[in-house]
Order: C-alpha cells, then sequence, then structure tokens
C-alpha cells in the first residue's frame, strides 16, 4: 500500500509551486493565473528514510526499494465548487481517490502573485475550501437519504440502520461542520464507507511563506488563529532552491535556516501519523524494501501487503528490531545475540521492525 496525498488550495498558493518541489519535477506548470492546472498532475516520491539507506549499504542488495507516497497536484478551487464553479465537479472528484487532504494555504505576500480574492486571508481560504466540501458531501448525502428513505418501507433492518446513520451524517453538515467531526461507531462508519465522503478524510494543513517567516514563524499560534489542528510551515521558494541542490549540500543549506528537515519529510511524517500508519523492512540479498502499514496491524495483515498468498498461508515470522540488525551485522548476528524473535498470528507489528515472513506456499 502507498500514501496518496491530494494537494488542494485556491489558485495561486503555491500548490503546483509546491507539488513540483515536493516531486523535484517541473511537470506541473506554475503561472500566475487561476486553473494553469487544469487536469491533475501525479507525481510519486519516495518516504526518506535513513533506516532503509543503512540497511541497504550494511546488506548491499541486488535493489533497494523505498517506500512511496503519491502526490496529486488538483486544480484550484473556487467559492461555488460545489456547485460546478471553476472546474467544480472535476475538482471534487478527484479529491475523493486521494487518502488524505493537503490544504495549501497562503500566508506569503508578493504583490506580483494575484491572489483570487485580492488579498492575503488563509482563515478565508480554509473556510471556502471546507465549505465547498460541506456542500458536496450533503448533496451525496441527500441523494442517498432520499433512496434510503424509499427501500425503508420494506423494514428491511440493514437499510432501517443504514438510513439512520446517512440521517446523522447529513444532520452535522447542515450545521456546517466536517464528517470527520461526527461520532459513529465501528458499524456506522462501515454502513457510510462508500459514501466516499470528502469531509471524512484526513487533512493536513500546509502555510506556504516566504524565507523571510521561515525562521520566526510560530505554527501553533498560526493553527490556533486559523481554527485547524495543526499546521506545517513550508517555504516553496526554499523548498525549490533546495531542489536544485546536490544531496549533499542540503542539510547545510536547511541548517542555515533553522530547519533539521525538508518540507518534503515534514509532510510525508505528518501524513504517516495523521493516518496511523508505520514502515517494517524486508532486508535480503536480492532486495532491501521499506513496506508501508497501519499502526497496529498484526504480522499476517503486514506479510499480506507483500502478497496476498503470504497472509493467507502464514506460519511465523522472524523479527527484530532495525537498530538491533544494524548494529549486529544481519540476522546472523541477531540470531546469535538472541535479539531474533518467532512470532506468531497475533503479533503486533513495530514500526522499524526487520522482518523475514515463514508461509505455506
Amino acid at each position: 500500500m502507498s500514501l496518496q496525498i491530494g494537494i488542494v488550495g485556491l489558485p495561486n498558493v503555491g500548490k503546483s509551486t509546491l507539488f513540483n518541489t515536493l516531486t523535484e519535477s517541473l511537470c506541473a506548470e506554475a503561472s500566475n493565473y487561476p486553473f494553469c492546472t487544469i487536469d491533475p498532475n501525479v507525481g510519486i516520491v519516495k518516504v526518506p528514510d535513513e533506516r532503509l539507506d543503512k540497511l541497504s549499504e550494511l546488506v548491499k542488495p541486488e535493489k533497494t526499494t523505498p517506500a512511496v507516497v503519491e502526490f496529486v497536484d488538483i486544480a484550484g478551487l473556487v467559492a461555488g465548487a460545489s456547485k460546478g464553479e471553476g472546474l467544480g465537479n472535476k475538482f471534487l472528484a478527484n479529491i475523493r481517490e486521494t487518502d488524505a487532504i493537503c490544504q495549501v494555504l497562503r500566508v506569503f505576500e508578493d504583490p506580483n502573485v494575484t491572489h483570487v480574492h485580492g488579498k492575503v486571508d488563509p482563515k478565508g481560504d480554509v473556510e471556502v475550501i471546507n465549505t465547498e466540501l460541506i456542500m458536496a458531501d450533503l448533496e451525496t448525502a441527500t441523494k442517498r437519504e432520499s433512496a434510503l428513505e424509499k427501500q425503508s418501507k420494506s423494514n428491511d433492518k440493514d437499510i432501517l440502520k443504514k438510513w439512520a446513520a446517512v440521517k446523522k451524517v447529513k444532520s452535522i453538515l447542515e450545521q456546517g461542520k466536517l464528517v470527520s467531526e461526527l461520532e459513529l461507531d465501528e458499524e456506522e462508519k462501515e454502513m457510510i464507507y462508500d459514501l466516499h465522503l470528502l469531509t471524512d478524510k484526513p487533512f493536513i494543513y500546509v502555510a506556504n511563506i516566504s524565507e523571510d517567516q521561515i525562521k520566526n514563524f510560530n505554527a501553533e499560534a498560526k493553527a490556533k488563529e486559523l481554527g485547524v489542528s495543526h499546521l506545517i510551515p513550508i517555504s516553496a521558494k526554499i523548498e525549490s532552491e533546495l531542489a536544485q541542490l546536490p544531496i549533499s549540500e542540503r542539510k547545510d543549506f536547511l541548517a542555515d535556516y533553522g530547519l533539521q528537515d525538508s518540507g518534503l519529510k515534514r509532510l510525508i511524517v505528518d501524513g504517516y501519523q495523521t493516518l496511523g500508519l508505520q514502515t517494517y523492512f524486508t532486508a535480503g540479498p536480492q532486495e532491501v524494501r521499506a513496506w508501508t502499514i497501519h499502526q497496529g496491524d498484526k504480522a499476517p495483515r503486514a506479510a499480506g501487503v507483500i502478497h496476498t498468498d503470504f497472509e493467507k498461508g502464514f506460519i511465523k515470522a522472524e523479527v527484530c528490531k532495525c537498530q538491533d540488525f544494524l548494529d549486529l551485522a544481519g540476522w546472523a548476528g541477531v540470531k546469535e545475540k538472541g535479539k531474533m524473535r518467532m512470532e506468531g498470528k497475533e503479533y503486533v507489528m513495530q514500526d522499524g521492525d526487520v522482518v523475514y515472513f515463514h508461509f505455506n506456499k
């Protein structure tokens, strides 16, 4: 599995520039006019992970395969998109296919880059985006409620339960709130899953700031001001310059701005945390590879990410911590020092596990 993040926002907030720098590509045109991104640009980037690099240096496999994140740059949203304004429904359809929504909010001032509303107002940007997503979801929920109301005449218990769950969703949307704010039990969540509601997705918020703002920007205070859970400050301009540098020079470049990590890494880490994801590794002479799973996944489910046959025929897993694997120079070392464990079907995978699965073919 891989993580797919949709990059959204109003026109001219820096979405395409951010996409270009994150993917170190120039496939998304960045221009000073709305809708320069007509179709969604997709970029697949590797997840930065020093553990994978060190494992590869030790094992020296034929190939090294990182975990990946898919970024989707979607055309700018404007007020009325849910009713077809701008690129309207095309935009909203593209968002439905992503795992999380990254809202890019313009905080930088630049008289040469026109703001669609005539002024820099990140709080207003959030309100416009959320309102359009809410209105789109309300239309979806209303249609489903109407259909279920007709079906409810059969007094089918499952239909009645689903109808009640959809009415609950519709009610909170009518209050102008996100579906993610609604408390639903597991059965109710399953009943509304096929609606693919936009406001039920996890949100990540990025503040696109200038070079001058980067050192003194208070992300926590700004997030509180905007009424969002958290905020990742990223300067698309700095990231653009960083992408042009040799890898050996990037650490010093970031340090000059008081940064430890690139915007890409901070965004991916936040995405993993927001979606409850983690990484485990397989390491052998043919391949060293990072695999993405959900926190709480047990060993058979993790094995199934490699191949469904691994989950179906799961027998046991040889497991050790990544640091032990590195310190003791591989499988032979961890086995000799008693750092390798044999785990069964109930083992809950931990971030950074190095694993060898045994299964029935």
